[in-house]
């Protein structure tokens, strides 16, 4: 099966069985989804849609982070993961975006990544989520799911794996195909022992046709 086979048909049963996929963080503009991709750092969805209602509620706007101070949020985050480095990255992605951008969140990658807090994968979520812009995020998920299927060739980095995926998949199903491989991987694809007689994307996929000990 030559690697555009493989992206096709993969494709072609996501497009078929996970149309509706998007991402499960709670948010209403994108200074919440902002905010709550930052706190979504090592951290699960789940756990951040537990402490975004309150501290939205506190903070309802960018503007009003701005003003506040890191031990101000801190008491709203603890329980996620580095609750002290992420307060401080909040305060000062609220204070940037209010003296650079005018209080609106920018919608250009360059823009984004002189964001605190804000790397690449957090980048290409706003574009991709907030901004319906093509562009692929890769984190821990889409990463482990495109080495472990075949649509990489054991990229090293998530810098590796995100230009072979954005080579390979059209650029109408980029932004949807992020919410694919993250839902396969925290779902069905999972790190320690992936749940392969649930898979539909078995039939076309390396790690099963190759590591998965018995007769299929």
């Amino acid at each position: 099966m030559t690697k555009k086979e493989r992206y096709a048909r993969v494709i072609g049963w996501f497009e078929a069985n996970a149309e509706s996929a998007e991402t499960e963080l709670h948010y209403r503009n994108p200074y919440q989804l902002l905010v709550a991709v930052i706190l979504s750092a090592q951290c699960t969805d789940k756990r951040v849609n537990t402490v975004t209602p309150k501290l939205f509620e506190a903070f309802p706007t960018v503007e009003t982070m701005s003003l506040a101070h890191p031990e101000d949020l801190f008491p709203y985050i603890r329980s996620v993961s580095y609750p002290n480095n992420k307060s401080k990255n909040l305060v000062g992605m609220a204070k940037k975006v209010v003296s650079d951008f005018n209080g609106q969140i920018p919608s250009d990658i360059d823009s984004l990544l002189t964001i605190p807090g804000v790397g690449r994968k957090t980048a290409n979520v706003m574009l991709a989520v907030a901004f319906d812009t093509p562009a692929m995020p890769v984190d821990t998920h889409v990463f482990r799911v495109s080495n472990r299927i075949g649509l990489t060739n054991n990229s090293k980095t998530p810098r590796e794996t995100e230009k072979e995926l954005v080579k390979y998949i059209p650029k109408r199903f980029l932004s949807k195909a992020h919410h694919w491989l993250i839902l396969h991987g925290r779902y069905v694809c999972v790190a320690r022992k992936p749940k392969c007689g649930d898979c539909g994307i078995k039939a076309w996929c390396n790690y099963y046709e190759t590591q998965v000990p018995f007769d299929h």
